[in-house]
């Protein structure tokens, strides 16, 4: 089948952080940035908390540590509380895309009366924004490169989706240095989710030949750098080759955004409770497979860029990719996950109902296709 031609004149936005400091060390060229400040407000998690001395602020600092890997509304609630007690005129969030994103946030409602469903959308969230700065210690999410924020909804558990302008870092520090004790596990997953932006984002039918640029390159450093940083975490080289794959991600989300492959993960994380990258790299190679036949082009394009051979079919596609993601270390079968089968069914319909990404899909995906995605995941 013949793929579609991709436009130059369909128009696209592209906004980046007005600044971005990327390499070993990169942390401590914060240091003249944030104490041009006199309240700096930092969103971190236990792990990340120490990274907060090597910055060297040397105004008022408040740490808040006390947050869920899947920030819900209450959660947000409470960090808001702390910084409208608090008033910082800095906002920095350091740590993994859950943190980014509260940060987000806060930078944006705490010196207002809103609350997250307020501005639940795009574009709602246009007051006086705080400076805000980005420091990612996992290479995954890229929330760093973006303008959207999630948050569960603790009724539903459905994601709520925040996108503004407002929300773009002044600043983004990607330093390698800062994920040498990331877990081999935790790399390979987050590895994964960084990849599936970028695939996604790649294969999407909002497609487009900048940010298939930027897409491709994502791609190729996680094909080089990935099994690297999984095998040896304090290398340096690797880790930086991830953080930049990961950079790259979260520029295609702003565009383009993912697909099918992000609206099956969702209900995983938020019923299953699985971290959001292993979600992802679980289901990575059965939506590859999937969209094979739309795509073959692209397909082909992904595989070589991964070294997984040139048999764009979908079950020769599943059988590498699934294997590339097996040999990282990822435990890929669902059941194993504490998945059971006779909940499927509910999670089919949840995530075929997210149609702001489903509707991305190259490939139009069914309930049952869904269904059966789920099932041969199983493992």
């Amino acid at each position: 089948m013949a793929e579609p031609m991709l436009s130059m004149a369909r128009p696209i936005t592209l906004v980046q952080p007005k600044r971005l400091e990327i390499g070993a060390g990169a942390l401590s060229r914060l240091h003249d940035f944030a104490n041009g400040f006199s309240r700096v407000f930092v969103v971190a998690m236990a792990p990340t908390a120490p990274f907060v001395e090597r910055i060297g602020i040397k105004s008022a600092v408040h740490v808040h540590l006390d947050l869920p890997p899947e920030p819900d509304l209450p959660a947000v609630d409470a960090v808001l509380a702390q910084a409208r007690d608090f008033r910082p005129d800095l906002v920095i969030g350091l740590g993994g895309g859950s943190v980014m994103d509260v940060a987000k946030l806060v930078a944006v409602l705490w010196d207002t009366e809103l609350a997250v469903p307020d501005v639940v959308g795009a574009g709602k969230a246009t007051g006086r924004r705080t400076a805000l700065v980005q420091v990612p210690t996992t290479s995954g999410t890229g929330s760093e490169a973006g303008t959207r924020a999630l948050v569960t909804d603790p009724e539903t558990l459905a994601k709520l989706a925040v996108e503004s302008e407002h929300m773009l870092a002044d600043i983004a520090i990607l330093d390698p240095e800062l994920t040498h004790s990331v877990p081999p596990a935790v790399t390979a997953a987050t590895g994964i989710d960084a990849l599936a932006h970028c695939v996604e984002a790649f294969t999407n039918i909002k497609a487009h030949p900048l940010i298939d640029g930027y897409a491709r390159l994502g791609i190729e450093l996680v094909g080089r750098y990935l099994a690297r940083a999984v095998t040896d975490g304090t290398d340096t080289e690797a880790r930086a080759g991830m953080m930049l794959a990961s950079y790259y991600g979260g520029i295609c989300l702003g565009p383009v955004n993912t697909a099918a492959g992000h609206a099956l993960a969702y209900p995983l994380g938020t019923r299953l409770k699985l971290p959001h990258g292993l979600a992802n790299a679980i289901i990575f190679p059965h939506v590859l497979a999937f969209n094979a036949s739309e795509r073959p082009q692209k397909t082909g394009e992904i595989l070589s860029r991964l070294n997984l051979g040139a048999d764009t079919s979908a079950p020769a596609v599943l059988k590498s990719a699934h294997g590339f993601c097996s040999s990282l270390g990822v435990e890929m079968g669902l059941s194993r996950h504490g998945a059971e089968a006779s909940a499927l069914p509910d999670w089919a319909a949840e995530a075929h109902a997210i149609r702001r990404l489903m509707d991305n899909n190259p490939r139009a995906m069914s309930v049952d296709d869904v269904l059966g995605i789920y099932r041969a995941a199983m493992g």
